[in-house]
């Protein structure tokens, strides 16, 4: 393994957050994430947790807020309903230069917090 990253979203605050700024969600969400959430009457649970994973992928490869782009590191899920982490840009990079071939993530929320989990292998 060569990093693992934690972390957790209190999911009032951060639907608040997006409540207020409501281009928040195009800034750090894929076109793909805001689709394959679309239907959910409540996309706040599901939104905090995937702004969690992008939070330990840094701390998965050792970096700080703002070495590369939210849309760098995305969520998608298997047939079967399994997360699915996506690295590109930047994040891939970095990724490359740390050894790092292979992800694993795993995202829960319930309505107060959202955590997610993140091992870069």
């Amino acid at each position: 393994m060569r990093g693992l990253g934690i972390d957790a979203v209190e999911v009032g605050r951060f639907r608040s957050l997006l409540e207020r700024r409501p281009r928040l969600r195009e800034r750090l969400f894929t076109p793909a994430e805001l689709a394959s959430l679309a239907s959910r009457v409540d996309q706040a649970p599901s939104l905090a947790a995937r702004f969690a994973v992008r939070e330990a992928t840094m701390k998965a490869l050792g970096v700080g807020l703002g070495a590369f782009d939210f849309h760098d590191v995305e969520v998608e899920s298997t047939e079967g309903g399994e997360p699915r982490l996506v690295v590109r840009g930047r994040a891939a990079e970095l990724a490359r230069e740390a050894g790092v071939h292979d992800w694993k993530v795993s995202i829960t929320h319930t309505d107060q917090i959202a955590m997610a989990i993140v091992a870069a292998l």
